[in-house]
């Protein structure tokens, strides 16, 4: 094993051994706009009291070139990943100097050049363990400390961290940074930023605490930033979570920076939170993208309290944040904000991710077994973030919501910027519910999988059947027709379930709804006289929420095997243009389409496809006029036509001004590239028409669009060239590797991709080798072969058992996915019979 995956026996051992009283970072980043420097400056000075005479530092960069204990200059033993030191006293200083290198992957500090100004912009991003590749560090979230921060940077640029400036003084063209020290806080939720950003600013303020607000983006974007509904977001959440928890927002301003190429939605960095500039809107967005972005900030406020506050000892401990974090984002966006429907969103897409994680070989408990740091990276995953903030949901129902935030704020007020385990949590939570909680914690925390709960008719009347014994809190309604035709719900009652059917009478109703209102984790089964009420009215059932749980339902019986994939269509092609929650509509057209390229057998694929294409050209004509629904259809459109040329004609006149595009519909730079790309896939645009799009948008954005637009077209010669950058190309950035996998995989094109089915396989072991796990992951997952045979996975997992755990799972994983795909498939006839 590489010394850079550290394992939880060793960073424990080291933990125990060190008490870390301070870091002082200095980084010089003064000449990071000449892309032909490589690295930067990196001066770190630990102090810190140790039992042990010696240790390691973790750092990943060019060299070191000094180490000094104690003032005392010792030899470098440096292995790329680990610094050794010796001689340790009872209290220390420790020096290193070293050179670091800028990332074009997303870890570490990226460095990012503009095409739009050829402006340069640097942001880091740490989790769960890159901090090590800007400055020499303990690297591991219980070893907390506060950290000063130097950097020297250009004059003109603006620099931030977590904390604000202390003070700061220019000599030249060259300004150097000296912010406050931060309060004691983990090495991976460290911030720096640097660069000519676009900045907004505001304030919140709340009794004698007053909060200074800021947005930052690139330049290039400022035109397109919303920022004020950032703050008013931000005033919201800062509002709703005081309230909430009762301890003062403790980290000083709040800044949120909006970064190019990155690798995740947003990350919870105290005073200085990063996000996706994908949360940038170019163009028309719907009410669920605003709804989405609300909640990403929101879930990161929580991480304010949740992870930076009190911070899990380990990361197997990730739910401590990660849950809390996605439930009280959502209750927060659903109580405080103008998306009141965001538990809708959390029903259809969230809880559908925890579903598919769930169900794989490689599931695994909430609280989980985190031997490592691989294994930690891969555990940012739908069980991590979605299955445990929907067992928190039931948790909240089980207990109480007075009792569940009572203990909360037990929680923060007992290891306020400590660190904690499981234990801890149950202990405070115990305390204000009065429950016992070791039990439930063994059913919801400690094991896998999901409940599948099926209505069933008994001895005396309907009954919940559940598949295994894990007790559940949940509701029932009861819907049917009003006098208009709507489907309403006309009676609802709880019901504690664990392990044996529970009988709930015998009403006569045209839907009875299992878990009504969301309570609980589990997938539903809906009878037979409820599937024809929602096949023949599903778009009439008035609460979203609930037509979201029946959407959900459809879906996993679908994915399931259970429910024909030609009746799951149907109810699609037949209810999706009444829906009018945008989430639930863009998923159910998303779903569609996945289901045809997945699901579907072959022999019936072009003729569903065919279809659908019509259905989405259907729904876009239907639809209001500038509406969110409107937008939804459009991109349905592009995303059937990758498979179906049927509309090629239609969607190029529309691109080239020959033929109006419908009224209402902003044809933005985002969904004209949505429109050429599938022109590309099918065959039907060439390279100049490619090049005609990135003249009309010479952006980082439009320049990676266009490397997945060329890497779609339908030529061996350019899947052989998009392979070769895939597997070979170390330039490419984190951004334009997944643009040039999406553009090879375009369309679904086995009889252009198959042939690399060996050569996936024979390049396993050195991908994992060579690259970083961000890129690695990206080829791993991104060019798994989903062929109609497993042999080839079963062949590489038996020969590879020893193979890193980590290239393992993601192995088992896409072998899991295509093994499901034939699973399905192969049931159809079965089911339609």
């Amino acid at each position: 094993m590489s010394s850079a995956n550290l394992t939880r026996a060793e960073t424990s051992t080291r933990s125990d051994a060190l008490t870390v009283h301070s870091y002082r970072v200095e980084l010089d980043l003064s000449a990071a706009a000449d892309p032909s420097v490589q690295g930067f400056s990196s001066r770190t000075t630990v102090e810190f009291a140790a039992t042990a005479e010696s240790t390691w530092f973790d750092f990943i960069g060019s060299h070191v070139e000094s180490v000094t204990v104690n003032g005392r200059s010792v030899d470098v033993r440096y292995d790329g990943a680990r610094i050794l030191v010796d001689g340790l006293d009872a209290l220390n200083t420790v020096t290193i100097a070293a050179t670091a290198t800028y990332s074009r992957t997303g870890e570490g500090l990226h460095r990012f050049t503009d095409p739009v100004d050829g402006e340069t912009y640097l942001y880091t991003q740490y989790e769960p363990a890159d901090a090590r590749r800007v400055f020499a560090c303990f690297e591991q979230p219980d070893l907390k400390a506060p950290f000063t921060f130097v950097v020297h940077a250009a004059a003109e640029w603006s620099v931030v961290s977590n904390r604000s400036v202390a003070y700061r003084t220019a000599e030249g063209d060259v300004q150097r940074v000296v912010f406050e020290p931060t309060l004691p806080i983990s090495t991976y939720i460290t911030a720096v930023i640097a660069g000519p950003y676009h900045h907004a600013d505001g304030v919140w303020s709340r009794g004698e605490l007053t909060v200074p607000l800021g947005v930052y983006c690139r330049r290039s974007l400022a035109k397109h930033l919303d920022a004020d509904e950032f703050l008013e977001v931000t005033r919201q959440g800062l509002d709703f979570f005081t309230d909430a928890f009762d301890y003062p927002y403790p980290w000083g301003k709040y800044d949120q920076v909006l970064v190019p190429e990155y690798n995740l939605g947003a990350m919870e960095n105290p005073g200085c939170v990063t996000f996706t500039e994908r949360y940038i809107f170019r163009g028309a967005a719907t009410a669920s993208q605003h709804e989405r972005r609300a909640t990403t900030i929101l879930h990161e406020m929580a991480h304010m309290w949740f992870g930076d506050l009190v911070t899990m000892k380990w990361w197997d401990d990730l739910w401590l944040k990660e849950s809390f974090a996605d439930y009280m984002g959502t209750l927060a966006v659903a109580e405080a904000t103008a998306w009141p429907d965001a538990w809708v969103s959390f029903a259809e897409r969230r809880k559908m991710w925890a579903y598919l994680q769930d169900q794989l070989p490689t599931t695994h408990p909430i609280a989980a077994d985190i031997v490592d740091l691989e294994a930690a990276k891969l555990n940012f995953d739908g069980i991590t973030y979605a299955k445990g903030a929907a067992v928190l949901k039931q948790l909240v129902a089980y207990v109480g919501r007075d009792a569940f935030f009572e203990g909360a704020r037990h929680y923060f007020r007992e290891h306020a910027f400590g660190n904690t385990t499981l234990n801890d949590l149950l202990e405070a939570l115990e305390q204000t519910s009065g429950r016992d909680l070791r039990a439930w914690s063994t059913h919801w925390l400690e094991t896998t999988g999901v409940t599948t709960l099926t209505v069933a008719q008994g001895p005396n009347g309907l009954a919940i059947v559940p598949s295994d014994d894990r007790p559940h809190r949940l509701a029932v309604g009861w819907y049917d027709a009003d006098p208009s035709g709507a489907i309403v719900r006309r009676a609802r009652r709880e019901f504690d379930v664990a392990g044996e059917p529970v009988g709930i009478g015998d009403k006569d109703a045209a839907l009875v709804l299992l878990n009504d209102g969301d309570l609980t984790y589990a997938k539903v089964r809906l009878d037979e006289r409820s599937l024809a009420t929602v096949e023949a009215k599903l778009s009439a059932i008035v609460d979203p929420l609930a037509r979201g749980l029946v959407w959900s339902s459809l879906w996993n019986a679908t994915r399931d095997g259970e429910y024909p994939v030609a009746r799951y269509l149907a109810v699609a092609r037949g209810h999706a243009t009444a829906e009018t929650n945008s989430g639930l509509l863009a998923a159910v057209l998303g779903n569609a389409l996945f289901a045809i390229q997945h699901y579907v057998p072959e022999s019936a694929r072009t003729a569903e496809r065919s279809a659908w294409l019509k259905t989405t050209w259907s729904g876009l004509a239907s639809a209001d006029p500038g509406s969110g629904g409107q937008l939804a259809w459009a991109r349905a459109v592009a995303g059937a036509a990758n498979y179906d040329d049927g509309g090629a004609p239609d969607i190029l006149a529309i691109l080239d001004g020959s033929a109006p595009a419908p009224d209402g519909l902003a044809l933005d730079p985002d969904l004209r590239w949505s429109f050429a790309s599938a022109l590309a896939t099918t065959g039907h645009a060439d390279e100049p028409l490619l090049l005609t799009e990135l003249a009309r948008d010479d952006t980082a954005s439009g320049r990676t669009a266009l490397i997945e637009a060329l890497a779609s077209r339908p030529l061996e010669s350019v899947k052989a060239d998009a392979w070769h950058a895939a597997l070979t190309d170390t330039s490419l950035t984190n951004d334009h590797l997944e643009a040039t996998i999406a553009g090879f995989t375009a369309g679904g094109r086995r009889d252009l991709t198959a042939r690399y089915d060996d050569a996936y396989f024979a390049a396993l072991r050195e991908v994992w080798a060579q690259r970083s796990i961000e890129m690695a992951e990206l080829i791993v997952d991104g060019l798994f072969p989903r062929g109609d045979s497993l042999a080839n996975a079963d062949a590489w997992m038996s020969a590879n058992d020893d193979a890193p755990a980590a290239l393992l799972r993601l192995v088992a994983e896409g072998r899991d996915h295509l093994a499901r795909d034939l699973r399905v498939r192969a049931a159809q006839p079965r089911l339609t019979s």
